[in-house]
């Protein structure tokens, strides 16, 4: 396809599967399901080829993060549009010179897809799927309208694994459908794609595909397969929404409180737990920040603590700070560990317990679902609605195939906060005292009376 001579798209290579892709009609459409199969070349391809036949539509394209859209699409889409279309970096956007818009956009946290709602879209991309929430998808599915001719469709790609494995693998390979939310099994399709499938990459680097089976079992076949069952299965299956996520409220002061951290040089995680006097947990506040030294971490963490009182910030009272057994490991040249340098910049761990296996069965006890004689149903564990990270990641934790009582550790960045949630449920914690009722000035002087017979 070409404009003025110019070709603009070079379809000589496309796969099967790809043409399949391009000529699909349904409303919500999966593409790939194993590695290596096409999925972003497909999408680039498919939204220049909308671009240009229908003159003014309007276009979305997503990834997780920003820097992975630019890597991905941005560097590739501008010396192919050159000359139909001008990218304008402020706006993250491609304009057309037929008044065709595609839009670039990023849903790194769960919340980021609300800078969508409201916003109309003829076409929605959604590159790597099972790295976006089922909360995202639904979302986005309401973005998706217009009062035009243009198709209105959905385009996602995805591998197995990531915090949408669940409902991806659901709606386009499990088929499995909701109808009081509406899922018309009609809407669907699923093309499934792999590296073999991908001619051009077999025969450019065939190293790709040596790596992916040299795999060991369990991501062999998910990401050279296809095979959404190897990764099927969230680990804390117990996690529910509507159970466990709370509007945040002021926590009581005679409840107790404890912080957990998870520290790598990758990322520093904490987490913020009260207990209330049923013993219930309640998760308030979270932090993780990448890139951190230890001390400007610690004072963050400080900082995070501090609360007003009277008038004035004071630090709140934290019963201890659990951190993992390795911080108190010694350096051989300084003879000093991290957690003597998290003690120098005020903050003061106590060592947890590091065995996997015992700290998420904890946290699947505190996740535990009780239903009380009123019928509502309940846990230990609350977490307040504005830790968003902890929220997206608890669930997406999968069980690890080659040892079922553990959980994956991959994708990494999705693990520290629920590391240092498993440091604080393995540790020993006491519920909180009732606090003592105000007595009556009656009362007060009563109690003087007695004190003063017990003296004689």
């Amino acid at each position: 396809m070409g404009l003025n001579g110019g070709v603009v798209l070079d379809l000589s290579m496309m796969s099967e599967k790809q043409k399949r892709f391009f000529l699909a009609s349904k409303r919500y459409i999966g593409y790939g399901g194993a590695r290596g199969g096409g999925k972003s070349w497909a999408v680039r391809h498919k939204a220049v080829m909308l671009g240009l036949v229908y003159p003014g539509i309007k276009m979305l394209l997503l990834r997780r993060t920003y820097p992975e859209l630019e890597e991905n699409h941005v560097r590739e889409l501008i010396p192919m549009l050159k000359g139909l279309a001008e990218y304008s970096g402020k706006d993250k956007r491609f304009g057309f010179v037929n008044g065709t818009t595609l839009k670039l956009g990023y849903c790194k946290n769960e919340r980021d897809v609300l800078q969508y709602q409201g916003q109309e879209y003829d076409v929605v991309f959604i590159d790597e799927a099972t790295q976006f929430t089922e909360y995202q998808f639904e979302t986005l599915k309401g973005c998706l309208r217009g009062v035009n001719s243009f198709p209105k469709r959905i385009y996602l790609t995805c591998n197995p694994g990531g915090v949408g494995h669940e409902w991806v693998k659901r709606l386009f390979v499990s088929r499995i459908y909701k109808p009081e939310k509406n899922e018309n099994p009609d809407d669907y399709e699923f093309i499934p794609a792999s590296v073999y499938d991908n001619a051009v990459l077999m025969e450019k680097d065939p190293e790709y595909v040596h790596g992916l089976e040299s795999l060991p079992d369990g991501l062999r076949e998910a990401w050279l397969d296809g095979n959404w069952d190897m990764l099927a299965g969230r680990y804390f299956a117990e996690f529910d929404r509507g159970v466990h996520v709370v509007e945040p409220f002021n926590i009581p002061e005679h409840w107790r409180r404890y912080r957990a951290i998870d520290y790598g040089l990758d990322c520093l995680a904490c987490v913020w737990v009260a207990v209330d006097e049923l013993n219930d947990c309640w998760l308030y506040r979270e932090y993780a920040e990448g890139d951190k030294i230890i001390s400007d971490g610690a004072a963050d963490i400080r900082a995070l603590s501090m609360m007003k009182k009277e008038g004035e910030f004071v630090g709140e009272k934290i019963e201890y700070t659990v951190a993992p057994p390795d911080l108190w490991a010694r350096s051989q040249e300084s003879g000093r560990s991290k957690a003597d340098l998290f003690r120098e910049a005020g903050l003061y761990l106590t060592k947890g317990n590091n065995d996997r296996e015992s700290g998420w069965l904890a946290i699947k006890e505190l996740l535990k679902i009780k239903a009380v004689d009123t019928g509502i149903r309940s846990a230990r564990l609350h977490i307040f609605s504005s830790c968003v990270n902890i929220i997206e990641q608890l669930p997406s934790l999968q069980r690890d195939q080659r040892n079922p009582t553990d959980c994956m550790t991959e994708p990494h960045d999705i693990t520290h906060l629920p590391d240092a949630l498993r440091y604080f449920a393995a540790a020993y914690t006491a519920p909180a005292a009732a606090p003592k009722a105000e007595l009556t000035p009656i009362a007060k002087h009563e109690q003087a009376l007695l004190r003063r017979m017990r003296r004689r």
